[in-house]
């Protein structure tokens, strides 16, 4: 299995009037993830915008374990634990620089039709590109809806 892995840095636009990081910087930091998901399978948004469908999101969660401060460097995790035939369950995890679980999450995903924004199920090979990056996590304590 692969995953999406890359690193931010937090910056102080990420911080809110507690001192940590806000918590919609997460959500941008996983849109940042599915992204760099849609490159690696060489499916850049751009590309598929122009092929008429579009991803959007229908749900998002996010467990916040431990706050991320100004200056620190995030590592983050991303992989798929379901792909059905329009739709994709997509797993996050946020690590601090001492490798500690600060946050975690998952996004469900949909492509649609940009003309009737009804979904649009992938093709055999388009499902197949996401493959590799598809796993489900036996026994880790991630929270997933089986939809």
């Amino acid at each position: 299995m692969q995953k999406i892995v890359f690193e931010l840095e937090v910056y102080s636009f990420h911080i809110d009037f507690i001192g940590h990081v806000n918590n919609i910087v997460y959500i941008q930091w996983m849109e940042i993830g599915r992204t760099k998901l849609l490159e690696a399978v060489e499916m850049p948004t751009q590309k598929i915008f122009q092929q008429g469908f579009a991803p959007v999101l229908v749900q998002t969660n996010i467990t916040y374990k431990l706050p991320l401060y100004l200056g620190e460097r995030v590592q983050v995790e991303m992989w798929i634990s379901e792909l059905k035939n329009a739709s994709a369950i997509m797993q996050f995890c946020f690590y601090n620089e001492q490798k500690i679980l600060a946050a975690e999450g998952w996004q469900k995903g949909l492509f649609v039709d940009r003309q009737t924004m009804r979904p649009r199920r992938l093709s055999p090979n388009e499902r197949s590109l996401f493959l590799p990056y598809v796993h489900f996590p036996v026994g880790d304590n991630l929270i997933v809806e089986m939809l």
